[in-house]
């Protein structure tokens, strides 16, 4: 059946190996759309010399014009004529050669895996599809899949690199059969921890609201509000070591530019985008964003991570533990009644929280609940006291102590029925396990 088949879309295109045994790719494994083609065509000549010996050479001259079947033209002493396959018109053959130029623009980039995706434009589709619609073809298999599985053969028995088709280093897009090649190396995640150090730094750049970015007078012509961010700083030497193109940081939480963060750190995860370089010795790295930082952050634990770890690292900022200094000025007099009234207050406090009127302009309105677990209070003034509070993540604190004109109940100001304002604020802790 297969081989009369074989016989009847011979008689009619033209078909090169590949393209031929491609039309019954589902069947058997372990041998290539190639093998099957030849395969096939061994059989119809096997058959064809039999006839051939009975003075009937239909067989073979199909084999010699339509399958470019040197042994055939042996036997019937006929010689090739140019031969041009009905599906791809001859760039089946070309395969290894596009796989030695891609391993050439590959050259300048470090990788261990890669994946190969192929597009087929133009008509040669359409061709396939028009034949297996003519000949009822059940088992065949896609051009697509074909040049994509033996174009990454060639290249991973040439290198020794691996395909991997889940998380591969770098992904090759090949446009056939005009034979276009774009090379998208993935991005590498760095997870780490930030300590920022000194106040009046954004976690991220900021730009001018004027200019958006383009350079004018209230932004001293940088674009930006403030010159550096924890981002920048950090993103900036990494983008250096590993050649990539552009950096997004990924913090766990943010905070207000004017508050440090000390104690553990705050977790991140910068992603670099297109690298070329992607094995950094990242103790070193670590030591070098230091140095460049001049006191202002501090990174560590720098390690691989993932794009999931981004993932996580968003969904557990909303409810991590965190812990906060804050120093605390009060219209009048504070006693020690107050502070142990805060205390009890708030102890496994429920703080319903509307978004603050500081970033109502780019934040939506509505109802947070957010818990504060305990607060420990210290008078370091007549009118001034020092509070730890821990708490979920995602709490405004500035709001917490003032009450942000009652958006936030219940406040420091509301319990001690005085106004109250932060005049200070310190991330110490941040538990984020991810």
């Amino acid at each position: 059946m297969i081989i009369e088949k074989a016989k009847e879309i011979l008689s009619k295109y033209p078909l090169c190996d590949n393209c031929l045994g491609r039309q019954f790719g589902g069947l058997i494994r372990g041998v290539t759309n190639k093998e099957r083609g030849q395969a096939i065509k061994l059989v119809l000549a096997l058959e064809g010399h039999l006839d051939f010996m009975k003075g009937n050479d239909e067989i073979l001259k199909i084999l010699a014009t339509n399958g470019a079947f040197q042994p055939a033209n042996k036997i019937i002493g006929s010689q090739i004529k140019e031969f041009k396959c009905y599906i791809c018109e001859n760039f089946m053959s070309k395969l290894e050669e596009y796989a030695k130029e891609i391993i050439n623009r590959l050259s300048e980039y470090e990788y261990d895996t890669f994946l190969i995706g192929v597009r087929i434009l133009g008509e040669v589709a359409e061709r396939e599809d028009k034949l297996r619609s003519e000949f009822g073809i059940e088992y065949g298999e896609s051009i697509r899949m074909e040049c994509s599985r033996e174009i990454g053969k060639i290249i991973s028995r040439i290198t020794g690199k691996s395909v991997n088709f889940k998380k591969p280093d770098i992904i090759v897009i090949v446009e056939l059969p005009k034979f276009n090649i774009s090379i998208k190396p993935m991005p590498i995640y760095i997870f780490g921890r930030y300590r920022k150090l000194v106040r009046g730094i954004p976690q991220s750049k900021w730009y001018c609201s004027k200019c958006r970015g383009k350079g004018c007078e209230r932004c001293n012509w940088t674009g930006k509000m403030y010159p550096t961010s924890v981002e920048e700083l950090i993103a900036e030497p990494i983008l250096k070591a590993t050649k990539g193109k552009t950096a997004k940081f990924h913090g766990a939480g943010r905070e207000d530019v004017d508050a440090t963060v000390l104690g553990n750190g705050r977790p991140f995860v910068i992603e670099i985008k297109e690298p070329i370089i992607r094995k950094l010795d990242l103790s070193q790295l670590e030591k070098e964003i230091n140095k460049n930082a001049n006191g202002m952050i501090e990174v560590l634990g720098l390690k691989y991570s993932d794009k999931n770890t981004v993932r996580k690292l968003k969904e557990r900022a909303k409810i991590a533990e965190k812990t906060y200094r804050v120093l605390v000025e009060v219209s009048r007099e504070i006693n020690e009644e107050d502070l142990e009234k805060i205390e009890k207050s708030f102890s496994g406090c429920t703080i319903d929280q509307y978004t603050p009127t500081r970033v109502l302009h780019r934040r939506a309105d509505k109802l947070r609940k957010k818990k504060v677990y305990e607060i420990k209070t210290k008078k370091v003034g007549d009118r001034m006291m020092e509070l730890i509070v821990r708490c979920q993540g995602g709490l405004y604190v500035k709001e917490l102590v003032s009450g942000d004109g009652g958006r936030t109940k219940p406040s420091i100001a509301e319990v001690l029925g005085a106004d109250a304002k932060c005049i200070e604020l310190d991330v110490i802790s941040v538990k984020e396990d991810v």
